[in-house]
């Protein structure tokens, strides 16, 4: 089943269970930041892609650039470990992780979340490849892939057991859209795809494509 299919099925799931008013809601917030066209200042194919220092789950550095030495990256931004859409997407990378290392690629999630998040959705979602994590979105700030949390959400996210600060730290309520890029071993951006809309992502097999090409 393709990770479009499964989006799918979490979207009607939850018209059928949340109630109509919240999911009203839900959708024009979502219809409200896609009319920001954010999408238009993140990086564009053929860009040098901005190098980047973070932590993962052990407190480790890592950098962009020293990643791309070892072949191309499959670089994916992901809300945090309470997004059903972002752990599906999560997983179905997992699924693509041996394809991936047998191009002599690397996969590497950033999110929002402090390292001992991080490293819950590592173990939730059984995860092998590198999570890093963006303290305070700045890496993706600079990108320009970051949007804040609209006030009108934040009660319902807590009457759905989400408290966004628990993970972020504390007034940290600014996340990343959903983007999925490809980088190649020169930082040469080969593939991109960002959404305002975070019930919708990139398929994961599109993004190998590109990613076994530029090997």
């Amino acid at each position: 089943m393709s990770l479009e299919q499964q989006l799918s099925e979490v979207r009607s799931q939850a018209a059928q269970n949340i109630p109509s008013e919240i999911l009203e809601k839900m959708l024009s917030e979502t219809d409200k930041l896609k009319a920001q066209s954010l999408e238009q200042f993140a990086p564009k194919v053929g860009d040098i892609f901005p190098d980047f220092a973070l932590k993962n789950q052990s407190g480790k550095y890592i950098t962009l650039s020293e990643q791309v030495k070892q072949g191309p990256v499959l670089l994916t931004f992901y809300r945090g470990g309470w997004c059903p859409y972002c752990n599906l997407e999560l997983k179905a990378y997992q699924s693509i992780l041996p394809n991936i290392k047998q191009a002599g690629g690397s996969l590497i999630a950033i999110s929002p979340e402090l390292p001992d998040a991080s490293l819950s959705t590592i173990e939730k979602n059984q995860l092998d490849f590198t999570v890093l994590s963006d303290p305070r979105s700045l890496y993706a700030k600079s990108l320009g892939i970051v949007f804040t949390l609209p006030e009108s959400l934040k009660p319902i996210y807590q009457k759905f057991g989400i408290n966004i600060e628990e993970h972020n730290g504390e007034g940290q309520f600014e996340l990343p859209l959903a983007a999925t890029f490809v980088i190649d071993k020169n930082r040469v951006l080969k593939f991109a795809d960002v959404n305002a809309d975070y019930t919708q992502r990139a398929e994961p097999t599109d993004a190998l494509n590109v990613l076994l090409v530029n090997n």
